[in-house]
């Protein structure tokens, strides 16, 4: 879902950037799209990548594309080396716990902003609306000084805590409409690329929120206007 939701909001998403995402199954997922031509993944600790080529084959199966570039290093030094680069960047993190705070605050959100191609769109994992709601309203507050398109969405994920999680969206495209997928996947195209979860109904779902999830985001945003008009 951290892939899709991405790469079938954006016309023509052929430059992406990984940041993080070891274990590989982003890669995977992501060489699977038509459109894609390259993907750059940045991941700081390379030992990940090879404990998961060995003891995660299936996960990590996207290493062998030819159309992957890895570059084992900091994901900050890398985007600030790298502007106007790519069409989507995804952030494939651990919680915001120690080092992996930093990718949950403002200053991350502005380093992904100025690595996008114009019109390009960012993911993130976006922590689950049962347990870190504050944090969720608090990024979408700051998002929304820095892009004209901001949205969530969650998936269920059986093994996480509370059984789901959620994505944080951003796109510097004012058009774009996150809840209605550009590129609308056939049948035929679905088994082609083995998706098993992923069509362009669950798109569209995952963007439907509960009450009080809506009710709080919205609550952000109006309080995020009231703050830029002042």
């Amino acid at each position: 879902m951290i892939t899709f939701l991405a790469l079938n909001s954006h016309p023509c998403p052929e430059k992406v950037l990984v940041i993080g995402g070891g274990d590989g199954g982003v890669i995977r997922e992501i060489v699977k799209h038509p459109d894609v031509d390259s993907v750059t993944q940045c991941e700081i600790d390379g030992c990940v990548v090879e404990v998961s080529k060995k003891y995660l084959p299936n996960m990590s199966a996207g290493y062998d594309s030819p159309k992957l570039t890895q570059h084992i290093g900091d994901g900050f030094a890398f985007m600030k080396e790298n502007k106007n680069a790519f069409d989507v960047i995804i952030t494939d993190s651990s919680d915001p716990v120690g080092p992996a705070e930093m990718l949950f605050e403002k200053e991350y959100y502005e380093l992904m902003r100025s690595a996008l191609k114009p019109g390009g769109i960012v993911i993130t994992q976006g922590e689950s609306l049962w347990l870190h709601l504050e944090l969720i309203k608090s990024m979408q507050k700051f998002c929304r000084t820095l892009y004209p398109v901001v949205d969530y969405a969650f998936t269920t994920v059986p093994t996480y805590p509370s059984g789901q999680i959620g994505f944080t969206l951003c796109s510097t495209n004012p058009d774009t409409n996150f809840g209605e997928p550009l590129k609308k996947l056939s049948d035929e195209q679905i088994k082609k690329m083995g998706l098993r979860y992923y069509n362009s109904d669950v798109h569209k779902a995952a963007f439907v929120l509960p009450q009080f999830a809506r009710e709080a985001l919205r609550e952000s945003s109006e309080n995020g206007a009231m703050e830029d008009d002042a």
